[in-house]
């Protein structure tokens, strides 16, 4: 049980435009849905109508990509009022971002840029998060990243950097067992060892996903079924932990609900 006593909710996959006529039709194999923030952060058209629909069926947990939470600008804080208005709205079961930056001089980058791994910007971090669970009155969720490089300046590991910015910040983790997969590759790190590191108490969800392996490195492109060696790392996640709610992503060539459903399927021989 994570020290947060957050709830195991299963598996769930991504609430995408796509499938909406689909979900409300219902019945489906999916216990949960996860929801990028920013899509239902300023809307009131047929998305949201559709997310209080969905709401009232299942759990939903916001996921947001533009929380920036390791850039040098101050934090928005008229972003992060919309978000916990959007959260109380929803009745949300948890709420999450990156471990990256977005942004910096007031320009979104659009993208999940990495941070260095020093004392310097661990500090950065815990400071910022801590200012964000107040205004958000909840835990907030961070997501390990995938890398494709590091810093000349890191000072320590990936996995002890965010295992010490969860402690000393008291937020959650959302690990993201494709990436760690991605990012070990790109690093030439043992995944078992990262996951051995974990600091599981503090982790309330995971996600799986598909990427493009270029034999070199790998991207984290969301847009393929999970790998044979993604499945092993998820199934000793499982078997270690006894359990913990898990996100099945699929971003890209998104396929027919019927295809995560049985990438769901799947998932659940795993737990």
């Amino acid at each position: 049980m994570n020290r947060f006593g957050l709830p195991d909710l299963g598996l769930g996959v991504g609430l995408r435009v796509p499938h909406f006529s689909r979900v409300l039709e219902g019945p489906t194999r999916v216990d949960w849905f996860e929801v990028i923030s920013e899509n239902f952060m300023a809307t009131e058209g047929r998305p949201m109508r559709v997310l209080e629909q969905v709401r009232r069926d299942y759990p939903v947990v916001l996921h947001g990509v533009s929380m920036s939470i390791g850039s040098t600008d101050p934090l928005d804080m008229d972003y992060l009022a919309a978000l916990r208005r959007l959260a109380d709205r929803i009745d949300v079961a948890w709420m999450g971002d990156h471990v990256c930056w977005t942004g910096v001089a007031g320009r979104n980058g659009h993208d999940l840029y990495p941070v260095p791994y020093t004392e310097e910007s661990l500090a950065h971090v815990v400071e910022r998060i801590k200012v964000v669970q107040g205004v958000l009155g909840r835990p907030l969720v961070l997501e390990n990243p995938s890398t494709y490089l590091g810093f000349a300046s890191d000072c320590m590991s990936e996995v002890e950097w965010i295992a010490r910015m969860a402690d000393e910040s008291d937020c959650a983790l959302l690990l993201d067992v494709n990436n760690v997969y991605v990012t070990c590759r790109n690093h030439g790190l043992d995944p078992m060892q990262y996951l051995r590191d974990v600091p599981w108490d503090r982790v309330v969800q995971n996600h799986l996903a598909g990427h493009t392996d270029h034999g070199t490195h790998c991207i984290d492109t969301h847009d393929d079924h999970v790998c044979d060696a993604v499945w092993e790392l998820y199934g000793w996640v499982q078997k270690h932990t006894g359990g913990i709610a898990t996100l099945l992503e699929w971003d890209g060539n998104i396929p027919d609900f019927d295809v995560l459903e049985d990438e769901v399927a799947r998932c659940r021989e795993w737990r």
